[in-house]
């Protein structure tokens, strides 16, 4: 075999020995430009004091801004209602997605067309559907308050007030999401073994029984998995608020993406917002890490 032929041949191997780095590397480096590179320059200019307003290049100031983001109290009753929101996002869905799933679990008439229906609101787009809420939430002039006059009830102030602006944005999140939860625990119900529950009749169980004892252990994955994804999207809901309260009354329903949010573009502060970044990336990864350790270790029963 001739010199060029022999390489000819060593290069040809070579590539066939790596040719999964040829398939997979454009999609690494397209996800590196697309992720990485944010991520790292966020760290950059974490580390930075600079406003986008100013002249003078950014500041190294080290570790300045977490230290200033964590001692403030602004950011801490961000994060509190961050949480207080997620948790209501989370569990009203998903006790509302199982529920529904239930339902559209069993046969019917019409069940189809009305499946289409329940989930026409999670294919609407968040800034649409805000506006709509809140033509609706309007104190005198919303379709609420006049369903609320309906049935003897008090009007209601609803995003207006900070007692109850919260779970209003809850109630808009709710409805958005449930038909969401409602697929991926339907999705579960309809793989479940038909043995079971067949052998469960045959015993004389009931269905209170069936279902705490076979349904929920059996679709337990699927409803945690759900919970993962919804806390997760929960966690960094911005549009639909910003759009209906701008993080308002006051600050009553400002969470961290909407802090965060402000500190960048309406004060310009660059370096203290790219900390907060940082630091609302941990708490994302942190609660989803806890919530994939839990749906791995623990079960229904």
């Amino acid at each position: 075999m001739t010199e060029p032929n022999r390489v000819r041949h060593a290069s040809v191997a070579w590539a066939e020995r790596h040719a999964q780095f040829f398939f997979v590397g454009p999609a690494v480096l397209a996800m590196f430009g697309l992720i990485g590179f944010p991520l790292l320059y966020s760290v950059y200019m974490s580390l930075h004091k600079w406003s986008i307003v100013s002249t003078r290049p950014p500041v190294f100031t080290g570790l300045q801004n977490f230290v200033q983001a964590l001692s403030s109290v602004q950011f801490g009753e961000a994060v509190a209602r961050t949480l207080y929101y997620t948790a209501l996002a989370v569990m009203l869905p998903t006790l509302l997605g199982l529920v529904s799933a239930l339902v559209f679990a069993r046969r019917f008439l019409m069940r189809g067309v009305l499946r289409t229906i329940f989930v026409l609101p999670m294919m609407s787009t968040p800034v649409a559907m805000a506006l709509i809420w809140q033509m609706m939430f309007h104190p005198t002039l919303g379709v609420l308050n006049y369903l609320l006059s309906l049935v003897g009830l008090p009007p209601s102030v609803w995003i207006f007030s900070r007692r109850s602006v919260i779970p209003s944005l809850v109630l808009v999140e709710t409805w958005h999401a449930t038909p969401f939860m409602m697929l991926i625990i339907l999705g579960g119900l309809a793989s479940l073994p038909v043995e079971p529950f067949e052998a469960a009749t045959v015993d004389g169980a009931t269905a209170p029984q069936k279902f705490w004892y076979l349904t929920l252990p059996l679709v337990w994955p699927y409803i945690m998995v759900a919970v993962l994804l919804r806390t997760i999207d929960a966690l960094k809901a911005f549009d639909s608020i910003y759009v209906l309260t701008q993080g308002g009354p006051g600050n009553a329903s400002e969470t961290i993406n909407i802090f965060l949010y402000l500190q960048a573009f309406a004060y310009y502060q660059i370096g203290y917002a790219s900390a907060v970044v940082l630091l609302f990336f941990s708490l994302v990864t942190g609660v989803a890490v806890l919530l994939i350790g839990f749906r791995r270790g623990t079960s229904w029963r």
